[in-house]
């Protein structure tokens, strides 16, 4: 038997993380899951609500094995996420005879002490990613490797790779919440671009973030005006674009879209831009966005090195390294900026070779095809019950270059 311990949603990363290395670990192993709420699934999927239903565990039910220091005492392998930068184990503390965590972070000055407590809880921690497994290398964490985020082959497929709605314009889809780290001020600035120079564009945006503190993180950028009002999501965003000169009929806001419908959306659109500054994993929407069919202009830094090659991307090459300082003046992390002439470059080649990009769609679909839940899941399977069997990444690329802070992030939440 194994357990898990892992959000669960359809509207987030880490919640449809969890959610399919439970069902996919659950045809390896007996498994007991430790979640925070599965009835977001109801609605979404009620064959995988009744499969969730069957291995949940919630925490009343095992109240017996909580030990007096407040850990709850497992008898069997366990797989659990980690919270963030800080490598704080998610939810509960428990012991077990081994103990695996999961993580993505994009914060790279990563402390001493949360290292060291990472250590003396875990016995491996798997990185999202080769860029956040280089990290903990060097900051010590030797006992890590990496397991890349899978896709659902059922929902997201080239069937998708095929138009049915907006034929006579050329789509770009940019998803992702709303926050620097996203770049969506530079997808604003190229789009701008394209829109001014072509009639038949559109932007269509799916960009819902439920954390303020985190959108307001857009006020770093020296691209474009930051002005978001309070209240609804749709017209806050519509007014955004529109002080950035994008005009109303070139755009289309999206509300939250569960992970169920978004292939719908991913249809209809000709490429996705994502200029990324930091990825602690592979980016789940920019890889199910390609598992359509769809070819993608993204930034070739951090996590999407991972998952991205010429042969299947419009790779975003020129990247700067970026130093982001918290309010007191210290580094807060390093990620990497876009060149923005470069990106509409890309974008404007997009646009005049439709039929080139639709080969590196499906090139880019048969790529991901490979990278499915149930071989993240057979992984991690195997590093819990025969240890690690995995090989670390390559040492190379591991030292960060040092660039001048372009500005400083108004707060620190430690992911």
């Amino acid at each position: 038997m194994l357990w898990i311990i892992m959000p669960t949603g359809t509207t987030h990363g880490w919640g449809v993380c969890g959610k399919y290395l439970a069902l996919e670990m659950s045809q390896l192993a007996r498994v007991r899951f430790i979640t925070d709420n599965i009835e977001s699934e109801r609605e979404n999927n009620r064959v995988y609500y009744e499969r969730l239903s069957e291995i949940h565990t919630p925490l009343e039910h095992i109240g017996s094995l909580l030990g007096p220091r407040g850990r709850y005492k497992l008898r069997e392998p366990m797989l659990q996420a980690i919270r963030g930068a800080d490598l704080k184990p998610w939810q509960i503390e428990v012991r077990a005879p081994r103990m695996v965590g999961y993580t993505f972070f994009e914060k790279t000055t990563l402390k001493k002490d949360d290292i060291a407590q990472a250590m003396d809880y875990f016995d491996w921690v798997v990185a999202g990613s080769t860029w956040c497994e280089r990290i903990l290398k060097e900051r010590g964490l030797d006992n890590s490797s990496t397991i890349l985020q899978g896709i659902d082959t059922g929902r997201f497929h080239a069937g998708f790779s095929e138009k049915q709605r907006f034929k006579d314009r050329f789509v770009v889809f940019s998803g992702g919440k709303i926050e620097f780290r996203k770049g969506q001020d530079l997808v604003i600035r190229a789009f701008k671009v394209l829109q001014d120079k072509y009639d038949d564009v559109l932007l269509v945006n799916c960009w819902h973030n439920a954390w303020d503190s985190i959108t307001s993180t857009m006020f770093l950028s020296p691209h474009f005006r930051f002005e978001m009002p309070r209240g609804d999501y749709v017209s806050a965003v519509n007014h955004l674009l529109s002080v950035n000169g994008i005009h109303p009929e070139k755009a289309v806001v999206l509300p939250p879209i569960n992970n169920a419908q978004i292939a719908e959306v991913y249809r209809d659109s000709n490429c996705g831009l994502f200029p990324n500054r930091g990825e602690g994993g592979t980016n789940l929407v920019l890889m199910e966005y390609m598992a359509c069919g769809k070819p993608v202009i993204a930034s070739f830094n951090s996590g999407h090195m991972d998952v991205l090659s010429s042969d299947h991307a419009i790779l975003l090459e020129d990247q700067r390294p970026l130093n982001i300082a918290k309010p007191d003046g210290t580094l807060y992390t390093t990620w990497y900026e876009s060149n923005l002439d470069e990106i509409i470059d890309r974008l404007d080649w997009a646009y005049n070779n439709r039929d080139e990009i639709g080969g590196i769609g499906l090139r880019g679909a048969e790529f991901m095809s490979q990278l499915t839940w149930e071989k993240a899941a057979q992984e991690f399977h195997s590093l819990l019950l025969n240890g690690s069997t995995l090989p670390p990444c390559k040492p190379e690329d591991t030292q960060l270059s040092e660039p001048a802070p372009i500005g400083r992030v108004p707060f620190d939440r430690g992911n």
